[in-house]
């Protein structure tokens, strides 16, 4: 190669060079500027709202809590057809991510909390969050009433803020009788570090889930409800999915796992209590402990010492309790059947055990006593009434909890809800509210005001107890917005009830037996009453709550004992702000699931997992970052 060519090509490679440094200099100052905008455009969005992510995979596992035995032989591997039958007689439990029960979600006020939940159960599925109250977000609340259900195989993701909240709640599924077969957890919602605890910082934070529990599967005790029969007497009581401590050789039979929860002594631990069983009341008590009580779904209490407490079915407590026993032995953590014959429950007693590091021996002798109802019939109900509120203690605000004057705001609405032992309707055995046997629709409500379809529910749920016959609908009441509802609960059946309601804490402002009267407001708490979101219901009494309706949305009032519930014992409160404004509601997800009226509207389920809105601006960002680099590669 000549002098000239080499010098052409020298001045060639150097114009290159220029140009791509010039071409790479401009990507540098774009890329530069894209990066400042993303920034800024995430930190406008996020900032001081992290997001705290899970991934669950809901699966069945064989597990015998009560010591039941459950084996395959190599019998059932030669003959599929009745290892097929063997299996679907065996005891399945619905774990997360193959625990029971499944993991605990612990994050902070003001978190927005992303679940992706693959359905590997062989029916449908969705998780609600007891307690949760999901601010402006009833789109996640995770029943019927708003979400359509996330069949097998398929892939969903829940995504709330846990707004202003604090306190001890958990979550299960919501479908199906499934919340008879586990799928539960505990479901911690912190206080940000610039508020202060009403109480020292505890030394550990233990949870506590109990619950009665039957031998039998949850399809055959919806089966058995379905055919108008009783579920009849539980098998037992677990504790974190575990069976009783072997405290009597006669009822506990050999060989049972149970729980242990190692503690130092000296040390004060916050224990939170969760009653997440069918039906059953149950007595919590720890062996020569006080229970100090410190915070019940979300509000914090008047701390009182207690020798033992009434959790009622689907309710949550913490206590703060401190290590001050000597070690000889072990002790016992008890939770007991309430107001049944208890020479036949007997059997129905969960026990786990709390053991000191330095611990000497075993837990021996007769269980801590249970309350002693027969002379004094009104126990129970008086330890609820003295369970307050703690007015002077923040919750997840600087202001004090006592600073809403509830009992000072007048009431729009008034609703008595009246539950009556079961009834026959069209040939099937019902459970009602207020002469009301609700049917959830195929169309979920919410998705139906949302496409405006028609005929999904009346809006006519009866201010009084129907004096008709009782009917099987899908009646809704009809919230006023930014009002003040006051529900009387009253139980005319022969068992205790509890009652829920997702989306909101009420004031729990008075209860007592008989027949509620509108005299009866005059016995009424309005200063300190707990603000809570499931509350009991004694045998031929009645409870009064109050609601201040801010939440827009449609919400589950709902019996929390789970024969009742899934025998029609429910409604929704329906809110609508009437002005057109997108800062009271969320808009629909992106991912809803459609079905019934709109089930065409549904597309098919994507392979891959789900992601949040930072990881869509993730896959943006790199997806626009390939494509510069591609167009400066092509054009140099």
């Amino acid at each position: 190669m000549g002098t000239l060519e080499k010098g052409r090509d020298a001045d060639i490679s150097a114009c290159v060079y220029i140009l791509k440094s010039d071409i790479y200099m401009a990507f540098l100052r774009f890329f530069s500027l894209f990066l400042i905008h993303i920034t800024l455009f995430t930190s406008s969005c996020f900032a001081g709202d992290p997001f705290v992510n899970y991934t669950w995979e809901v699966s069945y596992i064989t597990a015998s809590p009560l010591g039941v035995q459950q084996q395959v032989g190599l019998f059932f591997f030669f003959f599929p057809l009745f290892f097929y039958l063997f299996v679907h007689l065996l005891m399945w439990v619905i774990a997360i991510n193959r625990a029971f029960p499944g993991p605990f979600v612990n994050v902070t006020t003001n978190n927005n909390v992303v679940i992706e939940v693959l359905n590997k159960l062989d029916e449908d599925l969705l998780m609600t969050w007891a307690g949760i109250q999901l601010r402006r977000n009833s789109w996640q609340d995770g029943v019927l009433g708003t979400n359509c259900p996330i069949p097998p195989n398929w892939q969903s993701t829940y995504q709330f803020q846990v707004k202003d909240q604090i306190g001890s709640f958990f979550y299960f599924p919501s479908l199906n009788f499934q919340r008879a077969a586990g799928g539960y957890g505990g479901f911690i919602i912190n206080n940000r570090p610039v508020i202060s605890l009403p109480f020292a910082t505890p030394d550990g934070d233990i949870i506590i889930m109990i619950g009665d529990w039957y031998t039998r599967n949850h399809s055959d005790l919806r089966k058995t409800l379905s055919d108008g029969k009783d579920l009849g007497m539980p098998d037992g009581v677990v504790i974190n999915g575990k069976g009783p401590y072997r405290y009597n050789n006669t009822l506990v039979p050999d060989g049972i796992e149970y729980e242990s929860f190692e503690v130092h002594p000296g040390k004060t631990y916050r224990i939170r209590v969760h009653n997440v069983g069918i039906s059953t009341s149950l007595n919590f008590r720890i062996q020569n402990h006080n229970l100090l009580l410190a915070e019940s779904e979300g509000t914090y209490t008047m701390q009182q010492n207690y020798t033992s407490l009434d959790i009622h079915v689907g309710q949550s407590y913490s206590f703060l309790v401190t290590m001050d026993q000597n070690a000889s032995t072990d002790y016992y953590i008890v939770a007991s059947a309430r107001f049944v014959n208890e020479s036949l429950w007997k059997r129905v007693t969960g026990v786990a055990i709390l053991h000191y590091s330095n611990s000497k021996g075993k837990a021996t002798g007769p269980l801590p006593d249970s309350p002693n109802d027969f002379y004094d019939k009104t126990f129970s109900m008086n330890q609820a009434r003295s369970i307050r509120s703690n007015g002077s203690a923040s919750g997840a605000r600087p202001n004090p909890q006592g600073s809403f004057k509830y009992g000072l705001i007048n009431v729009t609405d008034v609703y008595v809800l009246k539950n009556e032992p079961l009834v026959m309707i069209d040939g099937k055995r019902r459970a009602t509210l207020s002469g009301i046997s609700f049917v959830n629709p195929e169309t979920p409500i919410r998705l139906a005001d949302q496409f405006k379809v028609k005929g999904v529910y009346k809006l006519d749920f009866p201010n009084e107890p129907l004096t008709g016959s009782p009917r099987m609908e899908t009646s809704v009441i009809n919230g006023t917005y930014k009002g003040f509802m006051e529900v009387i609960l009253q139980n005319n059946d022969t068992t205790m009830q509890s009652y829920h309601m997702d989306g909101y804490a009420f004031f729990v402002v008075g209860m007592d037996y008989g027949e509620w009267t509108n005299s009866s407001r005059g016995t009424y708490n309005k200063w300190d009453a707990i603000a809570r979101c499931t509350v009991q219901v004694f045998p031929g009494a009645w409870t009064a709550i109050l609601i201040s309706m801010d939440n827009v949305g449609v919400w589950n009032l709902r019996a929390e004992n789970l024969d009742r519930w899934y025998l029609g014992q429910e409604t929704y409160v329906r809110v609508v702000n009437p002005e057109i404004t997108n800062k009271t509601e969320l808009p629909i997800p992106e991912n809803v699931l459609y079905c019934g009226a709109l089930k065409t509207m549904q597309k098919p389920q994507k392979t891959s997992s789900a992601t949040s809105i930072t990881g869509g601006i993730s896959k943006m960002f790199f997806t626009l970052l390939m494509v510069l680099f591609a167009a400066v590669s092509n054009f140099c």
